[in-house]
């Protein structure tokens, strides 16, 4: 069952960086939201693209933008970086990976990669999240996958949008190893990021079954499926902000991006359940150092390592 809407409309306030979001219309709210999930008819219907929007992402490069990072790890703020990398590319829709040529039977998706690079102590995590969605229809991503790296050992998940979500794990953790089952569709955090940058007007509001990131379940060892969500829109001058909480989890995901196209994201704070006896629950936050256009797939020689001094990376 749902939570009730009245209790998390009416009795629930987001605080989020000192701002009150609740759920009182903005003044000016540009951009209209949507409470209903994307059904199996839905995902075919043609999507139109603006001449701003196919200038800016079929512009041949990527854009590349840097992050902040403060990641809760073990109950403590680690220092580190993310990066986003929004990149349009070929889609082989059937077995869907990169097409590595053009083909009338290809299918345009937007990628997104979005790294974490941070420290615990002695070793250190890498953490990679890719979620491909269509830019010429409307739909679900097409598929999600994540990897985590550390020294303790490493997890893989990958989820394909096929007839269910059909998702496979691997994991070094006990009780996690090798797993592969489906899901019934609905909606995906991790695909959020990318609807920001496709169709904001999209997003889902309100009550909502929503699957959490896999980087999430995997790292607090949670099971991958839909949880009872709330998800609240606020549209702002210069910037909106987009929020989804999830009681059960007690978790909250916000993400800033700007009200104007391409609608860059500029910070998002994550905040989950406390660890162990300690229970103050600490926030990881991610703010935009720097962001640029490129074709970085072909700026792989010695010499372009001093391009990473263009996003504060080194």
């Amino acid at each position: 069952m749902l939570v009730n809407e009245a209790v998390l409309k009416c009795g629930l306030a987001l605080i989020v960086s000192g701002v009150f979001l609740s759920c009182q219309d903005s003044e000016k709210n540009l951009i209209p939201s949507s409470d209903v999930a994307i059904n199996d008819a839905s995902e075919t219907e043609p999507r139109e693209l603006s001449q701003p929007f196919k200038e800016y992402w079929f512009s041949g490069k990527a854009e590349l933008t840097s992050y902040q990072l403060q990641q809760e790890r073990y109950g403590e703020l680690r220092q580190g970086t993310a990066v986003t990398i929004f990149v349009t590319e070929d889609f082989l829709p059937d077995v869907q990976v990169k097409a590595n040529a053009a083909n009338d039977t290809n299918e345009t998706v937007l990628k997104l990669n979005l790294t974490k690079d941070f420290v615990t102590g002695i070793y250190p995590y890498h953490i990679m999240t890719s979620v491909f969605s269509p830019l010429d229809r409307n739909g679900h991503a097409i598929k999600v996958t994540n990897s985590t790296q550390e020294w303790c050992g490493q997890t893989y998940t990958q989820l394909n949008n096929r007839k269910d979500y059909d998702v496979v794990s691997h994991s070094y953790f006990e009780g996690e190893a090798d797993m592969e089952f489906s899901l019934e569709k609905t909606w995906l955090e991790d695909e959020i990021w990318s609807l920001i940058r496709i169709a904001p007007e999209t997003l889902p509001t309100g009550e909502l079954a929503m699957v959490p990131s896999i980087e999430c379940v995997r790292l607090h060892h949670k099971d991958l499926q839909p949880y009872e969500s709330f998800a609240s829109f606020k549209q702002g001058d210069s910037l909106s902000t987009y929020t989804i909480n999830y009681p059960t989890l007690q978790r909250q995901l916000t993400i800033w991006f700007h009200s104007a196209f391409p609608y860059e994201i500029e910070k998002w704070e994550e905040i989950n359940a406390s660890v162990g006896r300690d229970t103050t629950s600490l926030k990881t936050t991610a703010q935009r150092l720097k962001r640029i256009k490129s074709t970085y797939w072909g700026k792989n020689k010695n010499v372009d390592i001093a391009l990473r001094d263009s996003l504060g990376l080194n």
